[in-house]
């Protein structure tokens, strides 16, 4: 199957990567000729890095490389059987794209989106066979993570999920099936790790070194989450928050953060600027946590929870499957335990008593436990046998 990929980013340019090195033919397109130059040159920079450290060999490499067509020229995505596009996340941008996509391609053709929120029943509306388009959303760098999360439109056909899913497991991804919302599954479920994080800092409770040192040496977290934002972008993370508070309505449970409003209105938005919750400059001296175990665990506990409680939630409104939930919370973003494995590990007694501590404490409906939840706890039940 040859393979088209829109959009020569970093996401899309790994993309193209990851299927040429699964033996795939791949156009990859991107109008800006200077972009898809250099994605040219970015890649076989990495292929030699990849041949240094032993991974790959020389002719691996040059195998790898000769499949992807680097073009600015979107009429050479006619042959393909599958395109993947991976460009800026705008809704009115993707619907005109996906309706040009498809005056190009055949009529077995399947359009994937790699949107990580927007609506692919929106996409889809675009074209004529809507029946084709569904979403595929990979995280980066899409050759080391191994999730994709399959997102189905409510027009997306069976055929279409089937033969999508079938070829991005035979990839060898970890693919996780999951309901056409907000956030999917990962960028729903994560939002407390950042939000609470920050209402904690917001609070006075602790500073962001201490919070990332609570959620990594006591909580088991690869990074903390103001580490991680910065990583990620102040204005990227914040944008998501944004559009995922007013897709659900404005509901108080992803309300953003003044205090990430306000770095990114700075221009502070992270490493890629140089400033963000932390100073990266050459001479910048990062301060030092306060190791305060009582405090750091009473930090844990508190984002946890509420991390349980939005994928309990994610279960009761049927987004995902308990185990696909858990999936994709260890493999899209490397979180030391699926939470609702976490859930009957603590207790859901327990976890139920924290939320409705807080809840009782702020009077702020973002703390609602999950009607599952306490459905549960009454019966006894538990996620994992």
């Amino acid at each position: 199957m040859k393979i088209g990929v829109l959009g020569s980013g970093a996401m899309g340019s790994g993309i193209a990567q990851v299927a040429a090195t699964n033996g795939h033919n791949v156009v990859l397109v991107d109008t800006n000729a200077e972009a898809i130059n250099k994605a040219s040159g970015k890649l076989q920079k990495i292929l030699a890095r990849l041949v240094e450290k032993g991974k790959i060999d020389e002719s691996t490499s040059h195998s790898i490389f000769s499949r992807i067509e680097f073009t600015t020229n979107n009429q050479q995505f006619v042959s393909c059987r599958l395109i993947i596009e991976a460009i800026v996340e705008r809704l009115d941008v993707k619907k005109i794209v996906f309706s040009e996509l498809e005056n190009i391609v055949g009529n077995e053709c399947i359009l994937a989106t790699n949107t990580s929120s927007l609506s692919v029943a929106s996409i889809a509306a675009a074209c004529d066979k809507p029946e084709r388009v569904i979403g595929l959303h990979f995280f980066n760098p899409a050759p080391l993570m191994p999730l994709v999360e399959i997102i189905p439109a409510v027009q997306t056909s069976q055929e279409t999920v089937k033969t999508a899913r079938d070829l991005i497991d035979s990839w060898g991804k970890v693919t996780v099936l999951t309901k056409d919302t907000p956030g999917f599954i990962v960028n729903r479920v994560a939002r407390p790790f950042y939000g609470e994080a920050l209402k904690i800092y917001e609070e006075g409770i602790a500073d962001f070194v201490t919070i990332d040192w609570a959620m990594t040496e006591l909580g088991g977290f690869r990074m903390g989450p103001f580490t991680l934002m910065d990583f990620i972008g102040n204005d990227i993370n914040y944008s998501v928050t944004e559009s995922v508070f007013a897709a659900f309505y404005y509901d108080p449970r992803y309300r953003p953060s003044l205090t990430q409003k306000r770095h990114s209105e700075a221009g502070w938005h992270g490493r890629k600027t140089g400033r963000g919750y932390y100073n990266y400059s050459e001479n910048a001296v990062k301060s030092e946590p306060s190791k305060d175990e009582v405090v750091g665990q009473e930090i844990v506990d508190r984002i946890v929870v509420m991390l349980i409680n939005e994928a309990v939630d994610a279960l009761f409104l049927n987004i995902a499957t308990t185990e696909d939930l858990d999936l994709a919370m260890t493999k899209g973003v490397n979180y030391p335990k699926g939470l609702l494995s976490w859930a009957d590990e603590i207790g859901l007694n327990v976890v139920l008593k924290r939320l409705e501590a807080l809840q009782d404490l702020y009077g702020d409906d973002r703390y609602r436990p999950s009607p599952l939840m306490k459905r549960m706890v009454k019966s006894g039940a538990k996620f994992f046998n």
